[in-house]
């Protein structure tokens, strides 16, 4: 099912899948074995315009709906969810973010690289002791004369170790809490900005995520975007749109499993019949697919809403929730349903359901986007 996808939709989703089964399919093996990132891939993407979708075209990118950049991931995640990911962090964590939020010389400085794959972007929020509780990151901003000193640390950053530009959060007002937070663009040749290290993951290998440092790390004071201390507006806006962007690969990853678990089911005999005749398999079939219906109809319904506002929170938490919680049920009877095939790395299943596990970690836990959506639910008076 496509929703009713446009014309335009349609031939972006057919491009950008021949684009994967050609292009990514052939390494995301060696991506996984060998947490290996494929750099003139993600360029290749980029001289395709699959990495600047929502950019306007003033600043290299296609100009197009939040729904054609979900399409785009979920095609990718189809074929290597890790690669997806990076994508996802590149062309809506960062270059979305700017193209919304930041100046016009910011955005003609920074975007058209990005937009064409010359340069990686990456967003830099989480700290050690500020993951869920993501406004309580301790990372400093001072301004010294017509310059910005940052002091402080990040985790889990997806593309921090390879990243060239990164839009990074911190205090410009301690004393205030979440209304001091500033957003900055850091270069990666700023003074002071080290990557500490590459972090081992259990899934979405290939997909570089990194420990960021940053050690009296001077940028120019024109690198703020937006007003100072006002921050936490560009941080919850750009989750919600993050969010709801990003359970496109969940989409991705039930919709790769669906389709190996029937080919699979038409082929294999047991006890001298198809297995897809076998009521349990069957109902596990049935039930992959109403997850996948399910997800999708959410996934949809959550980019129109931050579309028509960015900080609608409940349908972009909803979305990534069932997504991701859906994509790691189907990764699971999908090995189930190959038996012993599945549970073998030649099969991508075990690899799907790895990589499946993160989307219910990341851009806040499945727990943390449940007490969003019942909070937006029970309303005034519910918020902490």
């Amino acid at each position: 099912m496509d929703l009713y996808l446009s014309d335009e939709e349609r031939d972006l989703q057919e491009a950008i899948r021949r684009f994967a089964r050609k292009e990514v399919a052939p390494i995301a093996d060696k991506m996984d074995r060998e947490d290996y990132f494929p750099r003139d891939v993600f360029r290749r993407l980029g001289d395709a315009g699959f990495l600047g979708v929502s950019v306007p075209p003033e600043y290299g990118g296609l100009g197009l709906s939040y729904r054609c950049q979900a399409l785009i991931l979920e095609e990718i995640a189809r074929v290597s969810p890790a690669l997806a990911l990076s994508v996802g962090a590149h062309s809506n964590l960062f270059c979305d973010n700017l193209a919304r939020n930041g100046s016009d010389s910011q955005r003609s400085t920074f975007l058209p690289p990005l937009a064409r794959g010359e340069h990686i972007g990456a967003l830099a929020l989480t700290e050690p002791g500020a993951g869920s509780d993501a406004v309580a990151l301790r990372t400093v901003a001072i301004r010294q004369g017509d310059r910005y000193v940052l002091n402080g640390s990040k985790q889990f950053i997806t593309n921090g170790p390879v990243a060239d530009t990164l839009l990074v959060y911190a205090k410009t007002a301690p004393d205030k809490g979440p209304h001091g937070i500033s957003a900055f663009i850091v270069p990666r040749s700023a003074p002071g900005f080290v990557v500490a290290r590459s972090l081992d993951k259990m899934g979405m290998r290939g997909s570089p995520t990194g420990e960021l440092a940053f050690q009296d790390c001077e940028i120019p004071a024109a690198n703020l975007v937006g007003p100072e201390n006002e921050g936490v507006r560009i941080m919850m806006g750009g989750l919600n749109v993050e969010r709801a962007v990003l359970a496109g690969i969940s989409v991705g990853i039930t919709a790769e499993c669906l389709e190996r678990s029937l080919e699979y089911a038409r082929q294999r005999e047991q006890f001298g019949q198809k297995i897809g005749h076998f009521e349990l398999i069957a109902a596990k079939i049935a039930n992959m697919w109403m997850d996948l219906e399910a997800s999708r109809q959410l996934l949809y319904g959550a980019l129109a809403a931050v579309t028509r506002d960015k900080r609608s929170a409940r349908a972009s938490a909803a979305a990534l929730t069932f997504a991701s919680e859906a994509s790691t049920r189907a990764a699971l009877e999908a090995i189930q349903i190959w038996g012993g095939y599945g549970y073998m790395r030649d099969v991508p299943l075990e690899r799907l359901a790895r990589d499946a596990k993160l989307l219910e970690i990341g851009a806040g836990t499945s727990e943390i986007r449940r007490l969003v959506i019942a909070r937006e639910l029970l309303g005034p008076g519910f918020e902490h």
